[in-house]
């Protein structure tokens, strides 16, 4: 006869205990860990736009002084001062004009992007998927070869030194159609349907269902669109001649002296340059994260 087994248990697991993997103090320097990589990226990031606010702080020979110190002694607003405060250089008036013209066309490239991307995501007709690899494949051609075609064209619009030069032939953006597309594919098409079924037309199922819907991939593409057109230097300078008619990153550029270079100058045109940027991405944080991550979810 075999004799019975006798299997021995432990003690039964109390409730909110820990599993064995997660005793001891591994997680917690995973954490650690992970937290320190975090905060070592920041500085990384936030070392130069601390460096920069600071310049703009300091004196022209404060400025200029060997090894650089990191506080300004004195705290001084002389190159705040002459940007604002010089004719010659109409700092103001180039701000002025680049919110004006990234504004506006980051709103004609959501027009534009948003109806070209719902109609090759949505509806069927003959040849959208080569209509579609051709818009994708312009992303492929360098900008730099297309200045002299699309200068002859504003040319011929007699566009150039206006801020329309700026804003209109950047409106048909590839890259916005491509990256609505893919978030549109993502919409459950349910929503549409019933729509459909109510009565609705294509274009009040486009404004009214898909739009409304999609705010977070219109957001992103948004500031996107409003940074390319900010940060723009190659262009205006081919286009735009008079020094009033200037944007930020040209007319910043006049600042740099032939044979002296103010820092401080420089410094403070480079700051009020950020300002609107960086509350622009504070304020859209949330949705260019959701729009990014939901873009790619099928395509």
């Amino acid at each position: 006869m075999t004799t019975p087994t006798t299997i021995t248990r432990g003690p039964a697991p109390t409730r909110g205990s820990a599993p064995a993997t997660e005793r001891g103090p591994a997680p917690a320097l995973r954490r650690t860990g992970r937290y320190a990589v975090l905060v070592a990226l920041a500085l990384v990031f936030l070392t130069p736009l601390v460096w920069m606010l600071i310049t703009s702080l300091k004196t022209y020979t404060a400025a200029q002084r060997i090894p650089p110190t990191w506080l300004p002694d004195p705290v001084s607003g002389y190159g705040y001062e002459q940007i604002l405060n010089n004719s010659a250089n109409p700092v103001l008036r180039w701000f002025l004009n680049s919110m004006v013209a990234a504004t506006l066309h980051a709103l004609l490239v959501l027009a534009t992007a948003s109806m070209a991307a719902y109609a090759l995501a949505r509806m069927r007709f003959r040849g959208r998927g080569v209509i579609f690899a051709l818009i994708v494949g312009t992303l492929f051609i360098p900008p730099a070869s297309l200045i002299i075609p699309n200068f002859l064209i504003v040319d011929e619009l007699n566009w150039l030194d206006t801020l329309t030069v700026v804003v209109v032939p950047g409106a048909a953006s590839a890259f916005g159609v491509f990256f609505l597309r893919q978030f549109f594919l993502s919409l459950p098409g349910e929503v549409e349907e019933a729509a459909l079924l109510d009565g609705a037309s294509q274009w009040q199922i486009f404004w009214k269902v898909v739009l409304p819907l999609s705010k977070p991939a219109l957001a992103t593409l948004a500031v996107l669109s409003f940074l390319t057109n900010w940060n723009d230097f190659l262009w205006p300078i081919y286009v735009l001649f008079s020094p009033e008619m200037l944007t930020l990153p040209p007319g910043l550029g006049l600042l740099q002296g032939a044979y002296v270079t103010d820092y401080p100058v420089i410094m403070a045109g480079a700051v009020l340059a950020s300002v609107p940027v960086l509350i622009l991405f504070v304020l859209a944080q949330r949705h260019i994260i959701q729009g990014v991550s939901r873009s790619g979810l099928k395509g």
